[in-house]
């Protein structure tokens, strides 16, 4: 068709006719010059204006991709599957070791310090509980910053299950040397290295920091209850201890109760700000840290109640001999020791719920609004 003057086409500069198929560049370039008469921009300046938008979408695609796999990697994991790293493991160990020692020595003074051996056994029985609690927070302690660097998963469980065993040996054997030369004090050696061992094995665990929150959540709890044997007396009078059996005993209850209370409250306090600072350690260790699950934090808090109940087995099962044989004594040993027992199960009850909840409480108000993802406009219908 020729250019007539006058006509729809008259402005349009002379092209070949287009010969074979309509598709391709040569359609291309056709409709582009068919489209400059019309004042319409070329197809191809349409094509190179929405070539970066066509590779937006798939750009946010791989970014959205690595923020997933970021999310799923625990805080602090080295590539590659590497366990955590656990921060202060060094100082809580040396912590523990001290409060073994002390726990350790307050026994064979009080052992050392009574003339009837029917006292001593008494005595041991009483004292067995916390010292088997501070072997286990040792065991785990001393495992972890011996293993804090290792990288295979296999091998950190296997070296901490070692070091724990060192630990149980070690405490053992001092026992021995320093205690009295008798079946209690075999019992009493003899648990408290199974105690570590456990705690070695427990320190051989992938989450390291929650191992390490544990344990300085239960460290926490234990030094309290030892500052809180001073305000027993006092309390006991608050809440009406009288001339009666039956008022001390009800006054005893609420004593326990309230130290149970306050202990589990700062060991799920010491166990969220312990994941805090791991978390905050990782981001200057290694550049980038993901924060943990409420799980996690959930763990940590009860954790410390977690090692008491753990403590009362291991004590119940070990030490059952030392335990029968201070029952046996007289009645009222007897009634003694069930209500000790009784006791300690809910005393570790008490301590791992209202640590758990006092952690996932902290822990939810530190979260921040769910943000709003923008909504796309929806395409009009046609």
């Amino acid at each position: 068709m020729s250019n007539q003057p006058g006509s729809s086409t008259a402005a349009e500069t002379d092209q070949p006719e287009t010969v074979g198929p309509t598709t391709g560049d040569g359609a291309a370039v056709e409709t582009s010059s068919v489209k400059a008469s019309s004042g319409e921009a070329p197809l191809s300046e349409t094509a190179a204006g929405e070539a970066p938008s066509a590779e937006a979408p798939a750009s946010e695609a791989r970014t959205a991709e690595d923020a997933a796999g970021h999310a799923r990697a625990d805080e602090g994991t080295v590539t590659g599957g590497r366990p955590e790293f656990a921060p202060g493991a060094l100082v809580l160990a040396l912590l523990s070791l001290g409060w073994l020692a002390a726990m350790l020595w307050s026994t064979r003074e009080a052992i050392h310090s009574t003339a009837a051996g029917v006292t001593a056994i008494s005595l041991s029985a009483y004292a067995l509980p916390g010292v088997i609690t501070a072997a286990l927070v040792t065991g785990a302690t001393v495992a972890l910053a011996a293993t804090n660097r290792l990288g295979r998963a296999t091998l950190r469980f296997l070296a901490a299950v070692g070091t724990g065993l060192v630990v149980g040996l070690l405490a053992a054997v001092a026992i021995n040397l320093t205690y009295a030369d008798n079946a209690t004090t075999n019992t009493i050696a003899g648990t408290t290295a199974a105690a570590a061992i456990i705690g070695g094995a427990m320190a051989g665990a992938r989450q390291a920091r929650v191992v390490g929150a544990i344990t300085a959540a239960t460290l926490t709890a234990q030094i309290f209850v030892v500052l809180f044997s001073r305000a027993r007396d006092p309390l006991s009078d608050l809440f009406g201890a009288g001339e009666t059996q039956q008022s001390v005993l009800d006054a005893a209850k609420w004593v326990s109760r309230t130290e149970s209370l306050l202990a589990g409250l700062l060991a799920g306090l010491a166990a969220y700000l312990y994941l805090t600072w791991s978390r905050r350690r990782a981001e200057r260790r290694d550049g980038v840290a993901s924060p943990l699950r409420w799980p996690a934090y959930l763990v940590a808090g009860a954790g410390a109640g977690l090692l008491l109940l753990l403590t009362e087995v291991i004590i119940r099962i070990g030490g059952r001999g030392l335990l029968d044989l201070a029952a046996a004594l007289s009645e009222a040993d007897e009634v003694a020791q069930t209500a000790l027992g009784t006791s300690r199960v809910d005393n570790g009850i008490w301590v791992l719920f209202v640590g758990a909840l006092t952690t996932l409480i902290v822990f939810g108000r530190t979260l921040g609004p769910r943000p709003v993802e923008d909504e796309t406009d929806e395409p009009a219908a046609s």
